[in-house]
């Protein structure tokens, strides 16, 4: 088997498993060991996984955001959910900032129900999937593409958002502890704040997993948005806490069991 195989193989197995052990690739790839860790160095060297003690993992960590392909197939229904609660804050007419998470990235195919819309936006995946929608005007921010995130980050898109601004800003982070959430990514917080910024109002859509976790580098206070959309196992416990630090929490009912109607279950509700 070609090292370029080999490589998709192990890409494909963390995908469906999330981490795996060196041991077991060696065996089912029918290689030594050295030759799954050079693997893995490379892989890593890609910003695609990321090595630990016996083996490696996709998911995020401190320091290591997943890839993005990991991530858009991680809380589908949540994600979905929380995209059609939040696309009912839209108006036609409106210029919205959508940042280039795989949760905003849900909200795409609702802004046609939305139109005539102006959409702003770093995701190359927002992009492909509104070029060809009519009445959305479509803005892509300039800047370094990344594969890891599917979108463009870096100086250019700080400088066209600070020539721009939107009524509305739909974003989602990575982690969030207290009421600061956080990104593991320097350049991808940058590109973030400077979306803040630019926009009149501001949305955080966040599954209800990221919370009480921490990243490498802060990237705002909850309270600079007007509201936090997450799904409704978010411990009752961090509900109160983050309502008496100011933040205004929307909670997006989710259903508990696989295969539950989903509309059923669509709409939102204040936290107390």
């Amino acid at each position: 088997m070609k090292s370029s195989a080999r490589r998709q193989r192990i890409i494909d197995a963390l995908m469906e498993q999330g981490s795996v052990q060196v041991d077991d690739l060696a065996t089912s790839l029918r290689v030594s060991r050295m030759t799954i860790h050079r693997d893995l160095d490379m892989l890593e060297s890609d910003g695609i996984v990321c090595k630990v003690r016996g083996g490696a993992t996709i998911q995020s960590n401190t320091l290591f955001e997943s890839d993005f392909r990991y991530r858009e197939r991680v809380a589908l229904e949540e994600k979905r959910l929380l995209a059609e609660a939040a696309a009912e804050l839209i108006e036609p007419g409106q210029a919205i900032i959508l940042d280039g998470g795989t949760t905003i990235q849900a909200l795409a195919p609702l802004l046609v129900q939305r139109r005539p819309l102006t959409v702003i936006t770093n995701s190359l995946g927002i992009c492909t999937a509104l070029a060809e929608a009519p009445g959305i005007s479509l803005i892509g921010l300039g800047g370094i593409y990344s594969r890891h995130y599917h979108g463009f980050m870096g100086a250019l898109a700080e400088r066209m958002l600070a020539d721009l601004r939107a009524n509305l800003l739909f974003m989602s982070t990575a982690a969030v502890c207290g009421r600061t959430a956080f990104h593991q990514d320097p350049q991808v917080a940058q590109v973030k704040r400077a979306m803040i910024a630019a926009a009149e109002r501001r949305f955080l859509l966040v599954d209800h997993s990221k919370f009480g976790k921490t990243a490498l580098n802060v990237l705002t206070d909850l309270t600079a948005f007007e509201a936090v959309f997450t799904g409704s196992a978010l411990p009752q416990g961090v509900r109160r806490e983050l309502a008496g630090q100011g933040v205004t929490l929307r909670i997006v009912q989710v259903p508990e069991r696989v295969g539950r109607p989903a509309d059923m279950v669509i709409g939102s509700e204040v936290a107390p």
